[in-house]
């Protein structure tokens, strides 16, 4: 095996399974190693192999998803080429086909007399591995079948063109690396370790036919999603209003729209924001949008974090990508609390508007402003009966409204979420 000679997929994740899979191959026939020695670190390699199977849901033939597994993964010079915009020109391709020529090798190789020699039988059950979790721990089913059925095809190329081929399509349509393969990440700073971006294995699956009402908020949340995703011109959303209106959900919904045309969220809270320019230059030069997510944003008058975030959105000497926005939600309208105070502290200032421009600069910065109301006890009424009929809810009407208005009472008052709420309720109790 040539796995030394390879170019660009050569520092891989878990790519240490490789590197020892590939000394027994070359040597598990050489006298000058005890074979105890070889079954020992061949054993280590299946036990490995099985943590990564699982911990993922893979099943079929492990090696090949496993190998399957190391392509998708790695970020280098030709699978960040191929993401989303696919066939690429230029001597990168010439590489890249030496490269898979190596990994067909891989696929195609036969175990039996390795097998045979350090008798291990459990080699053949890699080959077909059936997996009793259906669901992986790490990957997401989506994710994971994507993965093995990719790694199916791979096995039955005709020839390393073909090989080629099959994965720069699966980098066109599902990207590389975890920005490729999922849809939403969050960040993490471990102390003494460098910043990270981790994916969100399990989100919401909303879409925006889901939300009951607020159609032209919605449509002015998806024309700027959509200018934004297409590549035209598109601004900051502020999304703000009553709480349980549908705020957070409206974004989550739009990344699951338009997932499959390159759109990833990262959420990133208050005490990150000194993260974001670190987060930033990890995603500029990806050929993914990025909606970098801020839930609940307000600031009390006391913290300062709002001119970190100022400087990022607008106004640094670093342009902000094109292919970056920031979308936020609030309850307040300015973000920043105000108080009597402070418009006493503004009376006794020389300058007060300079200070009334300072907090009202952030919100500036959001060229679009969304705003969520509470509904009216009609339409509160409309959301609990779309929400019933789609829970299967058989109710008399009558009866469900009135229950509905009691509910609201004492359930935090009108918005979509009491009225959730109030229909997951019953669907329970009907279950019962």
């Amino acid at each position: 095996m040539r796995t030394n000679e390879l170019m660009l997929y050569k520092n891989m994740d878990y790519g240490q399974i490789l590197t020892d899979m590939t000394f027994l191959i070359e040597n598990y026939e050489n006298e000058f190693y005890q074979t105890e020695d070889l079954r020992t670190l061949l054993f280590e390699c299946v036990n490995k192999l099985l943590e990564l199977s699982v911990s993922h849901g893979f099943e079929g033939n492990l090696w090949h998803t496993y190998l399957t597994f190391l392509l998708v993964n790695d970020e280098n010079a030709y699978s960040t080429s191929c993401e989303i915009v696919g066939e690429t020109e230029g001597s990168i391709n010439e590489i890249a086909l030496h490269d898979f020529e190596i990994f067909k090798e891989l696929f195609d190789y036969d175990f039996s007399g390795l097998e045979q020699r350090l008798s291990a039988g459990c080699i053949r059950t890699l080959m077909d591995y059936t997996n009793g979790s259906r669901a992986g721990k790490v990957f997401n089913r989506r994710i994971r079948d994507r993965i093995c059925t990719l790694a199916s095809a791979l096995g039955n190329v005709s020839d390393v063109e073909e090989f080629r081929q099959k994965m720069t399509q699966f980098y066109k349509e599902f990207g590389v690396g975890k920005l490729g393969l999922h849809k939403a990440f969050r960040i993490e700073h471990p102390e003494g370790n460098d910043m990270k971006i981790v994916p969100v294995t399990n989100i919401a699956h909303v879409h925006l036919d889901d939300l009951v009402g607020y159609e032209i908020a919605k449509k002015k949340l998806i024309d700027n999603t959509e200018a934004f995703v297409k590549g035209r011109r598109a601004n900051n959303c502020l999304l703000f209003g009553d709480a349980g209106t549908g705020k957070s959900s409206s974004i989550k919904a739009v990344l699951n729209q338009y997932y499959d045309q390159g759109l990833r969220m990262i959420e990133v809270y208050k005490h990150q924001f000194k993260d974001l320019n670190d987060v930033i230059a990890q995603v500029k030069n990806r050929n993914y949008k990025f909606i970098i997510y801020m839930d609940d944003l307000s600031f009390e008058e006391f913290e300062t974090e709002y001119k970190y975030l100022k400087a990022v959105i607008e106004g640094g000497l670093e342009r902000k990508p094109e292919n970056v926005l920031i979308y936020a939600t609030s309850n307040r309208r300015h973000l920043i609390r105000e108080t009597f105070r402070d418009k006493a502290d503004r009376d006794e200032e020389l300058h007060t508007n300079d200070t009334v421009q300072e907090k009202l600069s952030l919100v500036a910065r959001f060229g679009v402003t969304i705003y969520f109301g509470s509904p009216d006890k009609k339409e509160f009424q409309d959301i609990v009966r779309v929400l019933a009929r789609r829970g299967g809810i058989g109710m008399p009407e009558e009866e469900l409204l009135l229950e509905a208005n009691k509910w609201e009472l004492s359930h935090g008052g009108l918005s979509g979420r009491t009225a959730q709420q109030f229909v997951d309720y019953l669907m329970g109790q009907e279950r019962v």
